[in-house]
């Protein structure tokens, strides 16, 4: 039985899980440049997507959770919207959703024990973003009730991409209310995937739930007790400094990597999944994307600078200002340029393309991990050409921001201002510097940049020495609180 309204019912507090890589949508989306950031669409990110969809009456401010590597990218990507957080927990380390999802409701129990959790991904995209929310309020009562809730995309398809969820009813399929969940049901093979979608009892999981805080908590006692004695150690442990609150290391590491569907949902007794009529995509491969675009005449999708000449339902995708890409009578293709790598596959292979990006890896290719154009608390910068004994970087300091005090034991730097005003330590010297000035720093130098003014400050960087990783740095002061060194 559902509780009687309550004329003060309660806040909705929307957490955003913004932990993943999105490797099936490499080359545009690495480690450094995952998905969520990546990919734009009606001139706003996917992570930017998920802000706006719980930016409304009824949601508490919203919490993020990712790791120290973006944590800076959350701030600025939700400046460029005039958003801002409430918290972001920092994780030390991936450990899956189960983990983040208990972390966020350990924080949350400290100010809002009767509260209700929204967990979303980052990196999905939903259109109709009132449509979303009705269905958000339409299943509130049953979490309020008790209820893990899960959120079930209508399938317009058989796809083997996605796990499903099953229903003990097709005409719960059609229904606006939540409805009993039978089970989840993992990936299937093609021809799983296509009785299931002819069948009417399944719908896609799409990774989104509702549940009171307590009840949360009480799940991951009752089914994951290893999961809440390590993240309630971590959250005790938490070193604050807002916006960011950052999870003890020691405990987090205890914590098996797990996602929240394995270590709660699929053993818990209380489960509801709720229909979204909706459209809906989690962007997960190149297909997909192809899928959500906005195709030509003869079914292609493009971006960039590209030409399809006599080419069917394929989707060419540059991301290379001065190199076009031009497709001659390809049928169900992908072809994707970066700066650092092509892609070009069957539409039907989309799924393996995180194979690749796995041997990749184990190869130790550059190309598997990092992406050229990386973003930094100050910034950004664009490695233009890398070889033996040099590097040519294109960096931006943006207003205000300054980069570290450091030094490097292996390099020396030579610095040519593009444009802005820049303060440049070299040592015991310091130079105000402007376009068209050039400064040289010496293997072991102290050196620093800072822009005070109100436009950003462009400059070429030409590293040369026998060793130019990214942690050969030693850092005296740094405003980001970063590590000393790397």
């Amino acid at each position: 039985m559902n509780p009687p309204p309550s004329a003060n019912p309660p806040l909705i507090h929307p957490i955003i899980l913004c932990g993943g890589a999105g490797t099936r949508l490499w080359p545009a989306s690495r480690r450094n440049q995952p998905k969520q950031f990546a990919m734009e669409f009606d001139g706003l990110s996917l992570f930017q997507h998920a802000v706006t969809l719980v930016d409304a009456p009824g949601f508490a401010k919203l919490e993020v959770i990712t790791g120290e590597d973006q944590k800076y990218r959350i701030i600025e990507q939700m400046a460029r919207i005039d958003r801002s957080p409430g918290v972001v927990l920092v994780e030390p380390e991936a450990r899956n959703t189960a983990p983040a999802v208990l972390a966020a409701a350990l924080h949350i129990a400290e100010t809002d024990a009767d509260g209700v959790l929204l967990v979303l991904p980052s990196d999905h995209r939903v259109s109709d973003q009132a449509g979303f929310r009705a269905a958000v309020a339409a299943a509130l009562p049953r979490a309020l009730a008790g209820d893990l809730v899960t959120f079930g995309i209508n399938p317009s398809r058989a796809e083997t991409g996605y796990g499903y969820l099953e229903l003990s009813d097709p005409a719960g399929r059609a229904a606006t209310l939540p409805q009993p969940l039978v089970r989840f049901v993992e990936k299937p093979d093609a021809a799983r995937a296509k009785a299931m979608f002819e069948g009417g009892c399944h719908l896609w999981n799409a990774g989104i739930f509702l549940m009171s805080v307590k009840s949360a908590i009480a799940a991951f006692a009752l089914h994951a007790p290893e999961i809440h004695a390590a993240v309630s150690a971590a959250v005790a442990a938490a070193q604050t400094e807002l916006p960011f609150i950052t999870l003890d290391k020691a405990g987090w590491a205890t914590a098996p990597s797990i996602s929240v569907d394995y270590a709660i949902m699929e053993k818990a007794a209380n489960l509801a999944v709720m229909p979204y009529h909706g459209y809906w995509s989690d962007l997960g491969d190149w297909s997909s994307v192809w899928r959500d675009g906005d195709p030509d005449d003869d079914g292609n999708v493009l971006a960039g600078d590209s030409l399809a000449y006599g080419c069917r339902t394929s989707i060419l995708h540059s991301e290379v200002k001065d190199q076009m890409i031009v497709g001659l009578d390809l049928d169900d293709m992908i072809v994707v340029a970066t700066a650092d790598a092509i892609l070009v596959a069957p539409k039907t292979s989309s799924q393996k393309v995180g194979e690749v990006v796995k041997e990749l890896r184990q190869i130790e290719r550059p190309e598997g991990v990092r992406a050229r154009h990386d973003h930094r608390p100050w910034g950004w910068y664009d490695s233009i050409a890398v070889r033996d004994g040099f590097q040519v970087k294109h960096i931006m300091v943006a207003p205000h921001q300054a980069l570290s005090l450091q030094s490097h034991e292996r390099r020396s730097e030579h610095w040519i201002i593009l444009s802005g005003q820049a303060s440049v330590t070299v040592g015991t010297t310091v130079r105000q510097l402007g376009r068209g000035d050039y400064v040289f720093i010496p293997t072991g130098a102290v050196h620093r940049l800072e822009n005070h003014g109100a436009a950003a400050v462009l400059m070429v960087e030409v590293q040369v020495g026998d060793y130019l990783g990214e942690d050969d740095i030693v850092r005296y002061a740094d405003r980001y609180a970063r590590a000393k060194s790397g």
